[in-house]
């Protein structure tokens, strides 16, 4: 018979641990940055409206039904359905042991904080704001910016994951 040591050291453990709770503060953080800047935005910029910050930056005030770059106007209910997918999909990323490097976790939370931040916008208003604009680029904002910063991110930590060792045969 063997011994619990044994039995618990075969068992697969979980890759969170309650330590990884900065993981949820990042992306509660994301979600809050880019609501309140949408809401100051809506506030205080006109729709259509520009200002110039800074060449080439300039703070719109534009709405997007669609996905990224304009794509899928008005596919309202299937870009809901995707992103519930998408952050479903981080969740069950977070707890692969595969996907422990904080790197990794870091572009995880990014990009959830990003799709939550503009689910929110999608279920409340049917639109997402967008209000960061440089030349020959959509306008897009915080929560594009955190979605395209954590895919960088992780695609940047999995390059620099050491190769497994191949078993011989």
């Amino acid at each position: 018979m063997e011994s619990v040591p044994e039995r618990e050291a075969a068992r697969p453990r979980m890759a969170i641990h309650p330590r990884d709770g900065w993981f949820f503060v990042v992306a509660a953080v994301i979600v809050a940055a880019d609501q309140l800047v949408k809401w100051v935005i809506r506030d205080t910029v006109a729709l259509g409206d520009r200002i110039s910050v800074v060449w080439p930056l300039e703070i719109v005030h534009f709405t997007n039904s669609g996905a990224a770059f304009g794509m899928l106007q008005g596919a309202g209910p299937l870009l809901v359905m995707t992103s519930v997918v998408g952050m479903a999909a981080i969740v069950i990323y977070l707890f692969n042991p595969g996907f422990a490097h904080p790197l990794m976790r870091l572009g995880l939370a990014l990009m959830l904080g990003g799709a939550v931040g503009n689910l929110i916008d999608r279920v409340k208003d049917g639109e997402v704001v967008d209000f960061i604009k440089v030349p020959n680029f959509p306008a897009f904002n915080v929560a594009d910016s955190a979605i395209t910063i954590g895919v960088l991110l992780l695609a940047w930590a999995m390059l620099q994951e050491p190769e497994a060792p191949k078993p011989e045969a």
